[in-house]
């Protein structure tokens, strides 16, 4: 699956088998009310920035009032993993060559910019090697973040 990433106005992928699942992974810690419920979101698909591995159990009160931006890892743009980043497994390297450019960021690592004009040519090219392309954007933004952070 694909869409269109708001944070770096390109394309974007993820695997269509686990994206729904990794998606409401974010939604659920990303919308806590407390620290224990942050805390308590079982995750299989991301890891949890407020889960003990990340924070201090002491730090906070399990009652506390929970906020997603406040913590470090989502700060400094680590979490969640930048869904542009996602191209550079995902897709064949040729193709990654053809339709994109690798990039980086100062902090967050590499990630493939695909201009949103290459859409039609590379879908088709993925389609041809028998691959289900779907577009959903709100999806691919989800993965990214802007459910919590929306783009500027």
């Amino acid at each position: 699956m694909y869409g269109h990433a708001q944070a770096h106005d390109c394309l974007a992928f993820a695997d269509a088998e686990t994206a729904a699942e990794e998606a409401n992974e974010i939604v659920a810690i990303a919308s806590a009310r407390t620290w224990g419920e942050a805390r308590s979101v079982a995750v299989r698909h991301t890891w949890n920035p407020a889960g003990p591995e990340y924070v201090e159990l002491d730090e906070h009160d399990d009652a506390e009032p929970f906020d997603i931006n406040e913590l470090g890892a989502v700060a400094d743009g680590n979490w969640p993993k930048m869904v542009t980043s996602r191209g550079l497994t995902l897709l064949p390297k040729d193709l990654q060559t053809r339709f994109g450019t690798n990039a980086d960021t100062v902090f967050n690592g590499d990630y493939l910019e695909i201009p949103l004009a290459a859409e039609a040519e590379l879908v088709a090219a993925l389609r041809e090697r028998g691959l289900e392309m779907t577009r959903d954007d709100d999806l691919i933004n989800t993965l990214d973040g802007r459910t919590f952070n929306p783009a500027d």
